[in-house]
């Protein structure tokens, strides 16, 4: 990592408060260049708290952009962080409208040229796309990271019309320990305490939301770009990682944006901005590369970022399983349109007779973090184990040439079941000659979203019929000597809910199964795809303060033998007790458990628990916030239970809990 010190320009910032049409004025950090010119604007949009959760992650990169002359500005959503108002649900109007007046705003000021940009990673990266489909004038270009453009199949919600217990459930409590936190009275001043129980009094758990909308209905198609592409009038930089559950979207923008205003590039990542090093690597002067595109659409600069491939991607080389890699194996590719006709869709007929799948429910303990951020234990171990409990079709690695493949892999199998409901998972490994698994892809679909995700269809007890659906996307490299493994599993705990019955399983067919993958072929073009080393600016200067406690284990699965008890304990890992410069001591501590028994898929339980503290010891100021976020089933419904404490110093200003049951329409 290469630490900038110097720039083309000077800069200074300043903290401000941009106005509303409803009065409510929303907290901003603006960093900008010492110049009498006007410079276009950039703008992140986020509730992540820009004096203090994401701070030392602005300073890598917005005091960058200013040096090279853009107003850079962070801004925290309504209701969160040091912004007025009350939070609301992810994306909703009021947001999106807010983020179309700030852009406005922005274009507006005496110091802009009128040309703003857009940019961020998850959600600044969803609701950059998300505003750029409302077409505000000023907003030229926009740089998505790790985003989605479709919000029921391709989020922390559902997967192939499956609940997503993992993320469904530790999102939501994420969220409400993230809208339980008060403004900071440095930054908002003394009325603070006021806006802090009026922001509480409004709080409500998202889950709620969410499972009230288990097809994809108009609540999920709101702030899904993939409903009208045609509506983006912005020209769009997507960037993914193989390691980010949101990699396909990058895929989709390429296919379906005019090719004169859309570029796409994938690498190895998690789900981290790709210059900041964190695993897997290779890391890249993703800000350099971002510049070019700000300074093409921006300041009109004939740079040739326009003249790169339409898709920049990496291919993994084959690999030994392990949960972290400094550096992935693999290569850069480049292809001049998507699909892209360096990949040929190659068709792999399934072997052998019937089989029963009937996995065990704790099928999935080693499917790794929904959300890879770079962490030791963020990726999946060897999948032998998971192998064992499913059933596993091979094909071997011709002799002389690796099977490369970029794309989305396919799967059709015939099924027979004999219950209305079920699931299935297909995984997709790399099997090296000493036998170790690797997981490369996966995906899953709920049987009963078969014919739509929009509908809930039950299965005819007893019938047989093919579905079809599509792993997440890869690039990968199957050498020689190896074997293609296609497993197939009826459970994935506790990525996927389960359903009463589903531990029934059923039985697959391989005559009409097979497994697509899509094959690419070398291009010439693929040796000219590179990238500076990464640097950004200087940092923060946070402090981490020493502890003598032994840290928790950032995945642990317990398994109780006689009761056939199985617990993952989950440590995020999220950012821990730190300093920042300002005097602002932060504790943040978080964990998520997840049990179920292997035998009944109603034992399924999830629980997360966060603890918050902030402290300005200069202000006498000492805040506090614990919520405990609790999700189970039976036959008929979700039941879930959340509570929220928050104190000044001892004293409880709120205790709220809520405690709802949600019918299990589909999901």
């Amino acid at each position: 990592m290469i630490i900038r010190t110097e720039f083309p320009y000077e800069t200074t910032h300043d903290d401000v408060r941009i106005p509303m049409r409803d009065g409510v004025e929303l907290y901003a950090r603006i960093w900008r260049p010492l110049t009498d010119e006007p410079v276009p604007a950039l703008l992140e949009y986020l509730p992540y708290r820009l004096t203090d959760w994401t701070a030392p992650r602005d300073w890598q990169r917005h005091p960058w952009y200013a040096g090279h002359g853009y107003a850079s500005v962070r801004v925290d959503v309504r209701g969160h962080g040091n912004s007025d108002g009350r939070p609301g649900d992810e994306y909703d109007a009021q947001e999106l409208a807010d983020g179309v007046a700030v852009v406005e705003w922005l274009a507006a000021q005496p110091w802009c040229t009128g040309s703003v940009g857009m940019f961020g990673i998850s959600w600044g990266g969803f609701n950059s796309l998300q505003i750029a489909a409302l077409a505000p004038e000023p907003l030229k270009a926009i740089v998505t990271v790790c985003s989605t453009d479709d919000r029921y199949d391709n989020d922390v919600h559902y997967m192939g019309g499956s609940v997503l217990a993992v993320d469904m459930h530790a999102w939501a409590a994420t969220m409400l320990a993230f809208a339980a936190r008060p403004p900071d009275p440095l930054y908002a001043g003394e009325g603070w305490r006021e806006q802090w129980l009026s922001r509480l009094e409004s709080v409500e758990p998202l889950i709620h939301t969410w499972l009230s909308h288990q097809t994809r209905d108009g609540y999920w198609k709101h702030g899904s770009v993939c409903e009208d592409y045609g509506a983006i009038g912005a020209a769009v930089l997507a960037v993914g990682g193989w390691h980010d559950p949101y990699r396909d979207t990058v895929l989709r923008l390429v296919e379906h944006l005019p090719a004169d205003r859309v570029r796409g590039l994938i690498g190895p990542w998690s789900h981290q901005y790709p210059d900041r090093g964190l695993p897997p690597g290779p890391a890249i002067g993703f800000l350099q590369e971002t510049l070019r595109w700000w300074d093409h659409w921006l300041k009109g600069a004939d740079n040739g970022v326009m003249d790169e491939p339409l898709l920049r991607s990496w291919i993994s080389d084959s690999h030994p399983p392990r949960t972290v890699y400094q550096e992935m194996p693999g290569r850069w590719v480049a292809d001049p349109a998507w699909p892209s006709p360096n990949v040929t869709p190659v068709a792999y007929a399934f072997q052998g007779e019937p089989v029963l799948v009937r996995s065990p429910q704790h099928t999935g303990v080693d499917a790794g973090r929904f959300f890879p951020f770079g962490n030791d234990a963020d990726l999946p171990p060897d999948q032998r184990e998971e192998d064992a409990k499913s059933a596993c079709f091979e094909f071997p690695v011709p002799v002389g040439s690796a099977v490369e493949v970029l794309g989305r892999p396919s799967v059709t199998v015939r099924l027979r079941m004999d219950v209305p409901y079920g699931q299935v998972i297909a995984r997709l490994c790399d099997v090296a000659p000493d036998g170790s698994s690797t997981l490369v892809t996966r995906g899953a679909l709920n049987l009963s979203a078969r014919t739509g995700r929009d509908r809930a269809v039950p299965w005819p007890a007893g019938a047989w019929e093919a579905v079809t659906f599509d792993l997440n996307g890869i690039g990968h490299s199957f050498p020689p000597g190896h074997r293609i493994r296609l497993a197939l599993s009826s459970a994935y705990w506790p990525w996927i809910w389960p359903r009463a019955g589903s531990e029934a399983g059923w039985t697959v067919d391989p005559t009409g199964s097979t497994l697509t993958l899509p094959v690419r072929s070398p291009s010439p073009a693929d040796g000219s795809v590179a990238f500076e080393a990464p640097e950004q600016s200087e940092p923060l200067g946070v402090s981490f303060p020493v502890t003598l406690d032994e840290p928790r284990p950032e995945r642990l699965v317990v398994r109780d033998v006689a009761r056939g008890m199985w617990r993952l304990e989950v440590d995020p890992r999220y950012g821990g007790t730190r300093v920042y410069p300002d005097g602002l001591e932060f504790g943040e501590d978080t964990a998520e458990v997840y049990e179920i028994q292997e035998a009944d898929p109603l034992s399924a339980r999830a629980r997360s628990e966060w603890r918050i503290r902030l402290h300005r010891p200069e202000l006498g100021w000492d805040a506090r916030v614990e919520t405990r976020s609790e999700t189970s089933c039976d036959e008929g419904g979700f039941l879930t239970l959340n509570e929220v404490v928050c104190r000044e110093g001892e004293e409880v200003v709120f205790h709220h809990t809520w405690e709802r049951r949600l019918p299990r329409a589909a999901g």
